[in-house]
């Protein structure tokens, strides 16, 4: 946390492309079903998860039955590829929020791809039910309390990723606006 913050009040101040003003503006009412809240996160985290579906199951089976994990290399390219996913699918709900002239796209973009974390831990509860035959209360604790908190490690590193990338994606759509 100290290395954190010493390098924090070390680094320069973001630069934003455009100038703004302190005045919210009035964000007029949207017909679209898929910018609203809890829509458009729900929807931006199928993608990023179904990227990872079937290697989760790999995964799975050698936290919780005792198989051996061996491709790495396999899930060193399935991380690639979720993160891009997770990424890119911020951009988009990102660039359609915009365009409904939203501007508060900043907690919207890291919950888009959070939302991950809770398809994860849906998955995780049918796992639960289907795969695994964990018998008394103790054991069932231990897996949902390890694999809830599995999953919001898993929404913090999407939300990150997101927000990240569409803080990029904005910056680079406002800098190629020619303001006189």
């Amino acid at each position: 946390v100290f290395i954190g913050a010493f390098f924090g009040y070390k680094s320069d101040k973001i630069q934003v492309p455009t100038k703004t003003t302190q005045i919210a503006r009035f964000i007029p009412d949207s017909n679209s079903w898929f910018v609203k809240f809890p829509h458009c996160a729900l929807m931006a985290g199928i993608l990023p998860f179904a990227s990872v579906a079937i290697e989760l199951s790999f995964i799975m089976n050698a936290l919780w039955i005792n198989q051996i994990y061996y491709i790495m290399g396999f899930l060193t390219i399935v991380c690639f590829v979720f993160t891009l996913s997770c990424s890119t699918m911020s951009m988009v709900m990102c660039y359609c929020q915009l365009c409904n002239e939203d501007h508060r796209w900043w907690w919207k973009s890291f919950f888009n791809g959070a939302s991950t974390g809770f398809y994860l831990f849906v998955y995780s509860l049918w796992y639960l039910v289907f795969k695994l035959e964990l018998v008394g209360l103790l054991s069932l604790v231990v897996y949902i309390s390890y694999m809830g908190l599995i999953c919001f490690a898993f929404a913090l590193y999407c939300g990150g990723v997101a927000l990240i990338s569409s803080f990029w994606f904005c910056t680079k759509i406002y800098g190629a606006v020619k303001v006189e």
